[in-house]
């Protein structure tokens, strides 16, 4: 296996994700006596220096609340939390920087998007289509709105390998189809969705389509005007920034005939007791203070992200899957869950007869960080049968060590386990 890894990495264009992990403090830490291995990227990414330095700097020298300042401090954390916008709009080349709106994360996206979008477009009889392995934030929200539009909420259908059913969609899509909200990438499984085919299908019968990127956004650069999609979310968390921090782009049209999704402070243009008029795009949905640090450390996420060569951190990525699934398939009672032929740095597995909360505590004991559970993809566990899995996702900055010291630490709690 060694010269497995050796091989690979001399693939790799040369990544030296040795290097990059030296830019990620908490990194370089023991837990419970061992080095800290982690592999719980899908739940959240660690932050570079660059991001936590981002943040502290706003507010040792620029903390205020933004817009309508009449003060220096007021000026300059204004101008930085709208340059943050243009950085994201310019990230996910989005057509203007007023089509990206703050949110807390992917969540509350999808929420916003339901609720208000939904709320004022969805009636009886229509229909909304997410996959069967959706996060729970992209299957819930839709049946709140559902059940007071009078609007159904039906799953696409996912084979035993973890990919999407595309006939079945394509057999699904009829004019009572207004909505299409699907995973780019699958959160408990690794599963990337055919996102093309999904929204070209979609919207040659006249549905829109909402793309969950959170899994996606940290592994490969993101166009959403080559996509096509008419919104896309994401978390900060999950792309090396602050958590409480999200995306949400939108086509212009949409967002303009959309009512706001909160009141308050910011996303007004005149009060007064006989009626209210809205702010313009995108403070129309944006109620009160906003998370103005989480906003300056996502922009310097981002600039990180893009200082690194993403095709060679992708490249390194899906060598760690390659060499830690090789490694999977030689672990006695070992079972992976999701297997499809286009997976993104995700592994997931159960062992026969070990609960997976008892595994991940003894591999924690040695220094290895994984997640278990049902990783919020309950309707996907059931179908496989399951309570969970061990899931270790990876990230550029994890390395082929970090790969052979999940497996020792597998097999020692194999060996206490069975």
């Amino acid at each position: 296996m060694a010269d497995l890894a050796a091989e690979t990495a001399v693939h790799n264009h040369g990544f030296d994700a040795e290097r990059v992990k030296q830019d990620f403090p908490i990194l370089n830490q023991q837990v419970n006596g061992h080095p800290l291995v982690y592999l719980d990227n899908a739940a959240t990414t660690q932050k570079p220096q660059a991001v936590i330095d981002a943040i502290s700097h706003y507010y040792q020298h620029d903390n205020s609340n933004v817009h309508r300042g009449a003060h220096s401090l007021a000026d300059r954390a204004t101008a930085k939390f709208e340059q943050a916008r243009q950085r994201v709009a310019q990230f996910l080349n989005a057509p203007a920087s007023r089509q990206i709106l703050w949110t807390r994360g992917t969540t509350e996206g999808i929420n916003l998007v339901a609720s208000s979008w939904g709320g004022s477009n969805l009636n009886a009889g229509d229909r909304v289509l997410v996959s069967a392995m959706e996060h729970h934030s992209n299957i819930v929200p839709w049946q709140m709105v559902a059940e007071k539009t009078g609007a159904t909420v039906e799953a696409i259908p996912v084979d035993d390998t973890g990919t999407l059913d595309l006939q079945a969609f394509s057999d699904m899509l009829d004019e009572r189809v207004r909505m299409v909200s699907v995973n780019q990438v699958s959160n408990a499984l690794g599963s990337i969705n055919p996102i093309a085919d999904i929204i070209r299908l979609a919207h040659e019968h006249g549905a829109l389509v909402l793309i969950d990127g959170a899994q996606a956004i940290a592994h490969w650069p993101v166009d959403v005007q080559a996509m096509d999609c008419d919104f896309y979310v994401f978390s900060g968390h999950k792309l090396f920034g602050p958590t409480g921090i999200g995306v949400l782009y939108g086509r212009e049209e949409l967002l303009n005939a959309m009512p706001p999704y909160q009141g308050g402070g910011e996303m007004i243009e005149t009060v007064s007791f006989d009626g209210t008029t809205y702010n313009q795009l995108p403070y129309k949905f944006e109620a009160g203070t906003p998370d103005i640090a989480g906003a300056i450390g996502l922009a310097a996420a981002i600039d990180y992200v893009d200082s690194l060569d993403r095709a060679a951190a992708a490249a390194h990525e899906h060598a760690l899957l390659a060499y830690a699934t090789e490694k999977a398939h030689e672990v006695p009672g070992l079972k992976l869950i999701g297997t499809a032929t286009e997976k993104c740095a995700v592994l997931s597995f159960v062992l026969e007869g070990v609960h997976p909360s008892d595994l991940g505590m003894l591999l924690d004991q040695q220094g290895v960080a994984v997640r278990t559970g049902h990783h919020c993809a309950q309707p996907l566990m059931q179908q496989y049968g399951i309570p969970g899995t061990v899931r270790a996702s990876f990230s550029f900055y994890n390395t082929f060590e970090d790969v052979d010291r999940l497996f020792a630490a597998l097999d020692k709690a194999r060996q206490l386990l069975t």
